[in-house]
C-alpha cells in the first residue's frame, strides 16, 4: 500500500473527527495543523453541557440548525481554551467553511484552508484571494460522513 501524502493524511483525520459530530444534518470535521503537527480538532456539535441535536432534535432558523457550533469554530475554540497558538497554521475541513467560519479562520491567522466538499458560500473565495489565504479543494468520500 503506497504511503499517503500529508494533505490526504490530515483530510482523512478530519473525516474521522467528523464521526464525532452530534448534528445529523451535516457531519463536519476540522483539523488545525502547523509544521505537520496537529494543534487542534473540532466537529460540529452542541454547546458543551447542552443536549445534542441527534438526541433532542434541531433548532432550525432559515433552513439551518443553529443549535450547533461549526467544526472550524470548535477547533479554534479548543486551541484558545488550551492556549495553543494557531497563527500561521493550516486547517483541513471536510466541507468548505461558511462565511462566518471563514471570517473567524482568517482573523485567527489561518493561512491555508483545505476543504472537502463545497458548502453553500462562495464569498470566501474572493476575500481569501485578497487576503492571501490559499483555498485548496481535496475531494472526500461523502458516503462516510
Amino acid at each position: 500500500m503506497p504511503r499517503t501524502n500529508w494533505e490526504n493524511y490530515f483530510m482523512n483525520i478530519a473525516k474521522e473527527v467528523a464521526t464525532r459530530s452530534t448534528c445529523d444534518r451535516k457531519h463536519v470535521g476540522s483539523v488545525i495543523v502547523k509544521d505537520r503537527t496537529i494543534l487542534s480538532t473540532g466537529y460540529n456539535g452542541s454547546i458543551r453541557g447542552m443536549p445534542h441535536c441527534d438526541d433532542v432534535g434541531h433548532l432550525m432558523e432559515a433552513g439551518h440548525c443553529v443549535a450547533t457550533i461549526h467544526a472550524e469554530t470548535n477547533a479554534i475554540l479548543q486551541a484558545a481554551k488550551n492556549g495553543v497558538m494557531i497563527d500561521g497554521a493550516e486547517v483541513y475541513i471536510t466541507a468548505s467553511p461558511c462565511w462566518s467560519c471563514f471570517k473567524m479562520l482568517a482573523n485567527a491567522g489561518i493561512k491555508k484552508i483545505y476543504y472537502g466538499e463545497f458548502y453553500r458560500d462562495e464569498r470566501s473565495f474572493d476575500v481569501a484571494k485578497r487576503l492571501g489565504i490559499e483555498l485548496v479543494h481535496i475531494p472526500v468520500d461523502q458516503k462516510s460522513l
